[in-house]
This record gives C-alpha cells, sequence and structure tokens, in this order.
C-alpha cells in the first residue's frame, strides 16, 4: 500500500514532467515563431496555454469560446492563425472526426494513434494496432515509399448507436 508520503511525491513527480513538457512545447512555440520574424504576444501565450492544457479534440470554435471567457479582445482570426502555427511547429494535428469540422489535438510528446469515429453520436476513440502500423509500413515499402507520418480514421457506428439501430 502506498502511504500518503509516496502518493504526493509520485504527484509532484507528475507535475513536474508536466511543467517541464509545458515549458518545452513553449519554447518550440517561440523559437518556431520567432524563425518566421513574429514576437510571443501575451495573446498567443494564453491561446498556447489553454490549447495545451485540453487534451481531446478541440475546433476553432470551442478553443475560441475557452480563449474568450478568459480574455474578450481576442478574435477569430488570431485563434485560426495560432492554430495554424501551433500545427507549423508540430505541436496540433489537424483531425476530421467525420462531420465536416476540423479539429485539433495534441501532437508534440504525444503517442502516435489513429481514430475510430461513430457516425451517430460522434463520438471518437483513439485507437493503436501494432500490426496495421507494419502493414502500413509493409505497403509503402512495396511502392517505394519512405512513410514520414499518416493519419488513419474509420467511421462507422459504435455499439451505442447499433443498438439504438436494431
Amino acid at each position: 500500500m502506498i502511504s500518503k508520503n509516496e502518493k504526493s511525491s509520485k504527484e509532484k513527480d507528475m507535475e513536474t514532467e508536466a511543467a517541464l513538457k509545458k515549458h518545452e512545447e513553449r519554447q518550440i512555440f517561440e523559437n518556431h515563431i520567432a524563425s518566421h520574424g513574429f514576437r510571443m504576444t501575451r495573446q498567443r501565450g494564453l491561446i498556447l496555454d489553454i490549447f495545451l492544457k485540453k487534451e481531446g479534440h478541440l475546433s476553432p470554435e470551442e478553443l475560441y469560446d475557452l480563449v474568450k471567457a478568459k480574455d474578450q479582445t481576442v478574435g477569430r482570426a488570431t485563434i485560426y492563425r495560432m492554430l495554424r502555427l501551433m500545427k507549423e511547429a508540430d505541436l496540433a494535428r489537424q483531425v476530421n472526426l467525420g462531420d465536416g469540422l476540423s479539429r485539433y489535438e495534441h501532437k508534440y510528446g504525444h503517442a502516435h494513434h489513429d481514430h475510430l469515429i461513430c457516425l451517430g453520436c460522434g463520438k471518437a476513440i483513439e485507437v493503436f494496432d501494432a500490426e496495421i502500423e507494419a502493414l502500413q509500413e509493409k505497403l509503402a515499402k512495396k511502392h517505394g515509399y519512405a512513410l514520414t507520418g499518416h493519419q488513419m480514421d474509420l467511421f462507422g457506428l459504435c455499439p451505442s448507436c447499433r443498438e439504438k439501430e436494431e
């Protein structure tokens, strides 16, 4: 059984690790925008912090609402520019969950995964399968490609939606 002190120590280690990762992500972003002649503004910092704190798949509008609650002066165009910059810096990746909206999720420091997306309720789950990854590599090699990345989204109906249809 873990004592309170041990658990507290483990929680502190996890918090320290999260803080270091956040600092690293911020540094990556600041270096990226500096290399393009931009500077880190208060609004950019706020948007970056909010995005990095949120897990899951965020639409630009959802991110805008979260940021707007903290700073009324941030406009939608700023959110879209920031998402583009975070994507360019490899901190975010754009995903399509089948509803016509682009969403963004964390990329840096997160394990590769694919998505299973329900066309009924919109639920998306992150999945990883080593066999599928190996088959993709084999397919690319067969055609002379060297993979640099991929995104696989599988669409269908989740068990709950299938049950409702029956």
